[in-house]
This record gives C-alpha cells, structure tokens and sequence, in this order.
C-alpha cells in the first residue's frame, strides 16, 4: 500500500510543479500523515508549503479560523468543517491548493459518529470540493485509507482541471 500511496503523491507533486501550484494542508485524524507522504518525495519543497496539525477543535478554531457555529451545528466531523479547514489552510499559507481531513480514525465513535467516519475538502481557486470515506475499525488502516483518499481526490482534480 505505501508504495502505491508514494506513486499517487509522486505524480500529484509532479503536476503541481509542472503548473507552479503550491499545496498546504490542514489535518486532524490523521496526525500529520498527510504531510509525511508528501514530504517523502524528493523535491516536494518546490510545491508543497506545509500544514497544521488541528487535532483539538479549539486550534481548528483559533488557527484554521473553523467557526463554533460550524462546530455547534455540525460537529468537527463535517463536510462543512473540513471545507473551513481547506479554506483556512489556504488562507494562512497563501497556497494555490489546499487539502483537510476530519474524521474518525478510531478505536471509538465521536460525535456520534462511527469509527472510520472521514471528510476530506480540497480548496482552490475555482471551488471547494468534498468527500466522504467510510474505512474500518483499525486506526492505522483509517489513516493511510484518508491520506490516500485526499491524494485521490487531488489528482482527479487536477486530473479534470487540465488543458
């Protein structure tokens, strides 16, 4: 699995320099994953500006600039929250792109949400784009399953968006 997880980020990387687009990220069920794989191709430094790290909701709040009223209403793990996230990200680092992830990596529900719950939003100039992933019960395999999927996400979208 990571050596496929390595190929989508390879080639994501190599659209985002071949167009000069940067990337950030913002993450929360998955620790910083993201931007672990990102970070294992050589040369990422050219597109890929950084992340935060949002695990607790007051940072997703003072840092991200994700409103309470998203919070209240919706819950942290949230299309809407994960695309407040994207946005914010975005903002912070001035990328052309930004991803987030939400979500329930596990042992146990939150929010009323079950295990393996994820959202994940990408941000750009033209729009905001979501997803929902259901994974498993296994914390480790929920985590790779989000990063892959925001990779996934990524690529179509720039995948869709070539001329």
């Amino acid at each position: 699995m990571e050596h496929l997880e390595l190929d989508r980020a390879a080639r994501v990387g190599m659209e985002l320099k071949k167009r000069g687009w940067r990337l950030a990220v913002a993450e929360s069920c998955t620790g910083g994953l993201l931007g672990h794989r990102l970070t294992s191709i050589p040369g990422s430094s050219t597109y890929f500006l950084g992340g935060v790290i949002a695990y607790r909701n007051e940072i997703k709040v003072r840092i991200l600039n994700v409103r309470q009223e998203t919070l209240a209403r919706f819950g942290a793990i949230s299309a809407e929250a994960a695309r407040e996230m994207a946005e914010g990200v975005r903002r912070i680092f001035q990328a052309d792109l930004a991803l987030a992830i939400t979500g329930v990596a596990g042992p146990d529900p939150e929010e009323g949400k079950p295990v393996g719950e994820i959202y994940i939003a990408l941000a750009s100039p033209d729009g905001l784009w979501t997803r929902r992933i259901i994974g498993g019960s296994d914390r480790q395999a929920n985590k790779a399953l989000a990063v892959e999927a925001a990779l996934e996400l990524l690529e179509a979208t720039l995948r869709e968006g070539s001329s």
